[in-house]
């Protein structure tokens, strides 16, 4: 069944609680283990249903931001959503402490029931308001940077559609567009303030209510982190500054070398060469062709993958007004159906969505197959890890996309992955701060902010045409921050472990890609630190592997 062909009808949450209500029942006057599980079948195809049919409006809602019909329908999940979770948790707690918790976890795995332990410290009835209240300002957020109308030439465009000009080889071009943007963003600023000051007291509430003393604990285990926890992360983001950060600097010195200029400031940033960044020939239809080729030849699990996805519609990636911005990649478990959603802009972000965002679909794709749907339940950093690694295993086809110019996308690529890694810890250590104090005011949160720009990009100047960012609000823009608190480090843990497949593959690109096929079937079966030993891959948090990564990477790019 094509995407537009999947019927859509609202979820009747009454009759789904009473559904699990009916199934709690069975499931605590079931006699055997074998019997708990046909039992707990029952519970995925509810959930599976559920699942499908919110996810089907969320995606619609993204694509057509202004569509009435399914905003309406976007609300209701946000309202209804929360406490039918708690109920679900109610579920899981009964599988916790069955009596036949051994035989089960045999099937479902160590992991699923750790998260169970997680999400029943994360949720209770007398949250379910202020979690309804959260979802509703997550929503107000994304439609306030969706409702962007900059005038371009004539043009009206979104901010995803304002990228080719921001990181345009012309430099007017570039300083233009970036006060264009600025000034969106100095336009909402207060509304953007008023948006985080209330997301930050929600959660924090909702955080002392459930017994935690701040946000940071419960978006923990909201998170599941079920293999590491606060102290790993701290003391990895310290490697971070030591290890990482001079080499990150060293790429943006040459990035100022190779433009020519005397000071490198934030809008020269995204511009990798003096002619321009490497853009992918071809319409967007050939970019999903070339994509289509590419994965025909990488294996025949890939090409199985992406031959489903285009045969069935499964991609929305062209940039149209009142599209939510950004990309993601998400599931539609009664089909069996991973969905790509993105805003091609004519850079080589479109690449980055045929490369990352398929490596999150081929590994849902992969385990989608099995019928035990808790091994689904992925951890971000391992999700990322997914995505980021596919980056770069496809870094043989890249001529199919940028021609002559592959060599210059594949510099660039692994420029821009090496200097993320600051920003992204530089994104998680603010949201620990943040979260640590939330009395700070507005004002006080991006002092801090532009504390940690001097620590972790230690280059960064910003051009006049933006002090909406040189005041310390470009933060504000990260939609992680305001929509999935606490996320971002698992970008940057994923990322190392892709580095560790980019490092292999240039030895043994072979044995790298079982590795990594093994690590994606592996799904959610075990924790992630384990999983990642069985891959042959070295934790991020153990002391040393970040100066190890960054000497590797190193050897690579001298040589490129």
């Amino acid at each position: 069944m094509k995407f537009g062909e999947m019927p859509y009808q609202r979820i009747d949450f009454d009759a789904a609680k009473k559904e699990l209500a009916s199934i709690m029942e069975a499931f605590q006057a079931a006699g055997t283990a074998e019997e708990q599980l046909n039992v707990h079948r029952r519970y995925y195809k509810l959930m599976g249903h559920i699942k499908t049919q919110a996810t089907l409006a969320e995606i619609r809602h993204s694509i057509d931001t202004s569509d009435p019909f399914y905003e309406k329908e976007k609300n209701y999940y946000d309202q209804e959503m929360p406490a039918f979770l708690n109920q679900e948790v109610q579920y899981k707690k009964l599988l916790y402490h069955s009596p036949y918790r051994r035989e089960l976890e045999a099937v479902i795995g160590g992991p699923a029931l750790k998260n169970i332990e997680l999400a029943a410290k994360a949720v209770s009835e007398e949250v379910v308001p202020l979690m309804q209240q959260e979802n509703t300002l997550v929503t107000e957020y994304q439609k306030l940077l969706a409702s962007a109308k900059i005038d371009w030439e004539g043009q009206t465009l979104n901010l995803s559609m304002m990228t080719p000009y921001l990181n345009h080889e012309n430099r007017d071009i570039r300083r233009k567009a970036a006060s264009k943007v600025n000034t969106f963003y100095q336009g909402i600023e207060e509304q953007l303030d008023t948006l985080y000051d209330k997301l930050v007291k929600n959660r924090t509430e909702q955080a002392r209510k459930l017994g935690f003393e701040t946000y940071t604990e419960l978006g923990y285990c909201r998170m599941n982190r079920n293999s590491y926890g606060r102290e790993d992360i701290e003391n990895f983001r310290k490697q971070i500054k030591k290890d990482w950060v001079p080499f990150a600097e060293k790429m943006w010195e040459n990035r100022r070398k190779r433009l020519g200029l005397a000071k490198l400031y934030h809008m020269d940033e995204g511009l990798s060469f003096p002619e321009g960044s490497p853009k992918p020939s071809g319409t967007p239809e050939e970019i999903l062709k070339s994509g289509q080729e590419m994965y025909e030849e990488l294996s025949p699990e890939t090409k199985e993958f992406f031959d489903f996805m285009m045969e069935r519609d499964l991609f929305d990636v062209f940039s149209r007004p009142h599209k939510q911005v950004g990309g993601y990649m998400t599931y539609l478990p009664d089909y069996q159906a991973p969905f790509i959603f993105a805003n091609f802009n004519g850079t080589a972000g479109d690449v980055d969505v045929v490369t990352h965002e398929c490596g999150h679909a081929f590994q849902g794709y992969i385990s989608g197959k099995d019928p035990i749907m808790e091994h689904s339940d992925i951890t971000m950093e391992t999700a990322e890890t997914h995505s980021m690694s596919m980056e770069f295993f496809t870094n043989p086809w890249m001529e199919h996309f940028f021609g002559d110019r592959a060599a210059d996308f594949l510099k660039s690529q692994l420029e821009d992955a090496v200097v993320f890694i600051p920003y992204g810890s530089m994104v998680d250590e603010f949201q620990h701060i943040v979260y640590d104090h939330p009395e700070m005011t507005p004002a006080q949160r991006k002092e801090e902010w532009k504390k940690l720009e001097h620590q972790y990009k230690p280059h960064l100047t910003y051009e006049e045409e933006s002090p909406f960012y040189a005041e310390g609000g470009f933060w504000q823009r990260q939609h992680h921050i305001y929509s999935y608190p606490f996320y971002y480090i698992d970008y940057v843990i994923a990322q190392t472990d892709a580095f560790q497949y980019k490092i292999w593959m240039q030895k043994d690109y072979k044995a790298a890609w079982e590795s990594y096929l093994s690590f994606c079937q592996a799904s959610a079966s075990d924790f992630f630190t384990r999983m990642l030993k069985d891959a042959g891959l070295d934790s991020p948090f153990e002391p040393g592997t970040i100066r190890q990564i960054a000497a590797g990477l190193e050897e690579i790019y001298d040589r490129m």
